[in-house]
């Protein structure tokens, strides 16, 4: 069984940052396909980035979002710069692997000021 633990959330001001983690156990092949996904209040759930070893990132996040990844630790990070409001939603960590897809449980990201 494969389970993701997601951490970092929170409650900033525009213009601050914010770094989510997202930890895998189980039986993984492999982190390639990981990353992060989000759902803002009443819209659908969407790709934030992807692909930590070739990063795609949604137009929003590019120039202020990373994502990044520790193989060892099976895990990958998102680091958001410059918060806007927009940004508001809960992110949800995905993984692909062993021909299955995996989701956090999401973690609450509110940017007000």
């Amino acid at each position: 069984q494969v389970q993701l633990v997601e951490s970092g959330g929170g409650s900033v001001h525009p213009g601050e940052s914010l770094r989510l983690s997202c930890t895998a156990s189980g039986n993984i092949i492999s982190t390639n396909l990981m990353g992060w996904y989000r759902q803002g209040p009443g819209e659908e759930r969407t790709l934030v980035a992807d692909r930590p070893d070739v990063p795609s990132y949604a137009a929003y996040a590019a120039g202020r979002f990373t994502l990044s990844r520790d193989r060892a630790k099976k895990a990958v990070y998102l680091q958001m710069n410059d918060l806007k409001p927009d940004d508001t939603g809960v992110y949800y960590c995905r993984l692909i692997t062993n021909g299955r897809v995996y989701w956090g449980q999401g973690t609450q990201v509110n940017v007000s000021s």
